[in-house]
C-alpha cells in the first residue's frame, strides 16, 4: 500500500474534475491510500466560507469524507506537508508547482495531475 499525502490543490482538482486514469491508478503505481492532513481540512473549511470558492471547497470536503485523515500539525498546509516530508519522506499529491519543486528537493516524490491524468513524478537525486 502506498500512502500519499494530499494537499488542498490536488484534492480540489480531484473532487471537481474528471480524472481519466483514476480507476487504473492501483495497477499503475500500486494500491494508493490518500491521506488528508489536518491542516488541509482546515484550509478547505476556510475556503468553503469564501464566496468564490464555496462550491469547489464544499464538493471537496464531501468527496474526501472517507479518506484517512492524519495529524501533522502546523497552521499553513504547504509548510506542514514540507516539514512532514523532510522528517518522514514519502509521496505528496499536489498540482502546486512551487510545492512540487520543494518536495522533490527534499527527496520526496510527487503525484500530480497532467491532462486530467494522475502522474507520478520521481524525486530529485540527492547525490
Amino acid at each position: 500500500m502506498v500512502d500519499v499525502i494530499c494537499d488542498t490543490s490536488f484534492l480540489i482538482h480531484l473532487a471537481n474534475h474528471r480524472i481519466k486514469n483514476l480507476e487504473t491508478l492501483d495497477t499503475d503505481i500500486g494500491i494508493v491510500k490518500f491521506l488528508v492532513p489536518d491542516t488541509v481540512i482546515l484550509e478547505l473549511e476556510n475556503l468553503a466560507k469564501k464566496e468564490k470558492k464555496t462550491k469547489e471547497a464544499t464538493n471537496t470536503i464531501h468527496h474526501i469524507k472517507n479518506f484517512k485523515q492524519i495529524k501533522i500539525g502546523g497552521t499553513f498546509a504547504d509548510e506542514s506537508i514540507l516539514n512532514y516530508i523532510k522528517e518522514n519522506g514519502g509521496i505528496v499529491a499536489t498540482i502546486d508547482k512551487e510545492l512540487k519543486y520543494k518536495i522533490k528537493n527534499f527527496g520526496g516524490s510527487v503525484i500530480s495531475i497532467a491532462n486530467n491524468r494522475i502522474v507520478l513524478e520521481a524525486a530529485k537525486s540527492l547525490t
